[in-house]
């Protein structure tokens, strides 16, 4: 559906309108996701950010040329100047960290590059229809239980996709190797996604990072947002999706390609996440009804 300039900076005020009730930092809506209403003029204080982030801001006027985005991490400078505001005319912001693997997962299939294009001098970039309405989308789909379970990780997805088709994708591939390195997990995150089909134990993944098993959780936790069991158990039915998707249609076989020793605890799971259970979703793949049918 084609949706307009004007109609995708709508929408996203109004997804953001529903999150950021309160004034100042409204934080919960999803792991790393803070939103921000304003107001009285104010400068947004995201200059301390370290984590690898998203940042949107969308001034008082709500005019879409007006609206912008940018990337975050390494507390750099935002570029970001006092944002006016007041009680009948708000301005919203939005801070949605990032996770450093999944701009590495997205990458590996983009092909095409950013056409050059020269930074605003303070390293904002224009938010365009494309970028507002899948923001927008992740939004509203968080406040639905089944829609934040199924809809939005891909609306994420969606939007990495979107930012390394941009300007800032150098900005955004380059802090995300950087804050990879940087980080002993890193090494475990390299090793889960290499191992799904094997046990997948707190003991291992923290050898994996000379970590204690304890520390290795914490720090797990601060980097990626999750514990290791629900990261781990998202990355594995996320790749049993897409073996259904590639014509794998064996829900034991696939089960066991992702590490799940009993079949009936994966379909459990699988129906959890995305609200069908395996067998149903790759029998309503379309290339599988002729074989249905027959």
């Amino acid at each position: 559906m084609a949706v307009s300039e004007r109609e995708a900076a709508s929408a996203l005020v109004s997804e953001l309108s529903k999150l950021a009730r309160h004034e100042g930092a409204n934080a919960g809506a999803w792991p790393g996701l803070t939103t921000y209403r304003f107001t009285r003029p104010t400068r947004p204080g995201f200059d301390d950010i370290d984590r690898l982030a998203l940042a949107v801001i969308i001034p008082a006027t709500q005019a879409p040329d007006e609206m912008c985005y940018r990337v975050l991490g390494d507390r750099r400078d935002t570029g970001c100047g006092v944002v006016a505001a007041s009680v009948t005319r708000p301005a919203w912001c939005l801070v949605l960290q990032i996770e450093p693997q999944l701009v590495r997962a997205v990458g590996e299939n983009v092909r095409g590059r950013a056409q050059a294009k020269d930074l605003d001098p303070r390293g904002v970039s224009p938010l365009d229809t494309e970028m507002s309405y899948t923001v927008a989308r992740f939004l509203g789909a968080l406040t639905s239980a089944d829609d934040r379970r199924v809809l939005a990780p891909l609306y994420l997805q969606e939007l990495v996709y979107r930012v390394l088709q941009r300007e800032q994708r150098v900005t955004l591939v380059e802090l995300a190797a950087a804050q990879t390195i940087r980080s002993p997990i890193g090494s475990a995150l390299s090793y889960i996604s290499a191992n799904l089909a094997e046990p997948l134990r707190v003991d291992t993944l923290a050898a994996q990072a000379c970590l204690s098993p304890s520390a290795f959780s914490r720090a797990f936790r601060d980097l990626t947002a999750q514990s290791p069991y629900q990261y781990v158990k998202e990355k594995r039915l996320d790749h049993a999706r897409r073996l259904l998707d590639g014509g794998q249609v064996g829900v034991t076989a696939v089960s066991r390609e992702v590490g799940y020793t009993s079949v009936s605890h994966f379909i459990k799971e699988f129906h959890g996440r995305y609200g069908v259970t395996p067998g149903r979703y790759a029998g309503a793949r379309p290339d599988s009804w002729g074989a249905a049918a027959g």
